[in-house]
């Protein structure tokens, strides 16, 4: 099956009103000033062009310069489009810069002008062994309790995803409702981790308005669309929540796997908030259910757990880019907090535009120094 990731259409990404188009469009402007060394590509609407195509393993950069008309998105994929590395959001006239660390072997490089389809792709070839260098002991906590709490994470996401797919299967659709965007917590927190499989997370969340002609709807969204549409439960939503429940457990057995990086976990953060700005804080993640707040919510926690836990080793490089993301998320967590409902939060089709206006503005001012998050702990 061909791999669609799961992505708004920049017509729709930008057309939810002038107000948080401008914020959207704004968000990759590269401020980040660790680029000297970096490959550059520049994307165009019909045109992916990497300036060198052979490069060293170990720790790389690009610089990607969209100078298209759409915004853009970056990928590094490995085989069976395993991603590396990825940038969203990424305006035209705007550029931004790639931190990452990479093994020998072949990948492609993706541009996806529209933020939509397969992306046009280069061939890229890495090669060498990088220098042996004792990694600080400080990042590589970071690691292993990255791991423990992908791991962990995992593990808690199951018993709500039982309670979802079992409500389901007994049509119960007010339970079901309940237990949807519970089940979904764990998924949205640390979505950079499980969109790194290929297949599974257009399987388990691929969006309808984002579907490639011929591509099979399936997971989340596919039921979700029945709970909050007809309210009735046929054998086809019984049929895709097994399957819902399957591509959980392969999640679970290969999650362990995942090669965790430090650049890795910088980066999964910024990819975090690339995911809220495109696709929570528009309400077209949502669609029917109208849950965004809760998957903002898991999007900006995973985000702050991966900046938690590099924080002892980048506090020390950069004390002024820790001070401003401690203070950016207070803000964005805090105004998260206004509407909080029970034990989650309220439908976001009551949120007016000038409230998503001022989440949206959170998102970017938090956005920016995120991304430089990958350059320090590169150093």
């Amino acid at each position: 099956m061909s791999v669609v990731r799961r992505r708004p259409a920049t017509t729709r990404a930008l057309g939810v009103g002038l107000l948080l188009a401008l914020p959207l469009a704004l968000t990759a402007c590269d401020s980040d000033d660790s680029s000297g060394d970096a490959v550059k590509v520049t994307a165009k609407d019909k045109s992916c062009d990497v300036a060198k195509k052979d490069w060293p393993a170990g720790k790389n950069s690009i610089k990607v310069t969209n100078k298209g008309s759409q915004v853009t998105e970056l990928y590094v994929y490995a085989q069976g489009d395993r991603i590396v590395t990825e940038r969203e959001n990424i305006g035209p006239g705007t550029s931004a810069t790639l931190n990452f660390e990479i093994k020998a072997g072949t990948y492609e490089v993706a541009c996806k002008p529209g933020m939509k389809g397969d992306g046009i792709r280069q061939k890229v070839t890495v090669a060498g062994t990088p220098a042996e260098k004792p990694i600080d002991p400080r990042l590589a906590e970071a690691v292993a309790h990255y791991r423990t709490f992908t791991n962990t994470t995992v593990e808690q996401m199951l018993p709500l995803a039982t309670e979802f797919v079992n409500a389901v299967k007994a049509g119960d659709v007010a339970k079901a409702k309940e237990y949807y965007p519970k089940s979904r917590l764990g998924w949205e927190t640390i979505e950079p981790v499980a969109e790194s499989f290929g297949d599974l997370d257009p399987q388990m969340d691929a969006r309808e308005a984002d579907l490639e002609p011929g591509q099979e709807w399936s997971g989340w969204h596919r039921i979700e669309k029945a709970l909050w549409t007809t309210g009735q439960i046929t054998d086809v939503e019984k049929g895709y929540a097994d399957r819902l429940m399957a591509d959980l457990k392969t999640l679970q057995s290969k999650v362990g796997t995942v090669d965790i990086t430090p650049t890795s976990i910088a980066n999964g953060a910024k990819g975090l908030l690339d995911e809220v700005a495109t696709g929570k804080v528009t309400g077209e993640e949502e669609a029917f259910s109208h849950t965004d707040l809760w998957d903002f919510a898991g999007n900006v926690d995973g985000a702050k757990k991966a900046f938690e836990l590099l924080k002892p080793y980048v506090a020390e490089k950069d004390a002024a880019l820790t001070g401003t993301l401690d203070a950016e998320f207070a803000k964005i967590q805090g105004l998260l907090f206004k509407y909080k409902q029970g034990d989650g939060y309220v439908s976001y089709d009551t949120v007016d535009e000038a409230k998503r206006k001022e989440l949206s503005d959170a998102v970017n001012a938090l956005g920016e120094p995120l991304s430089k998050l990958a350059g320090v702990v590169a150093q």
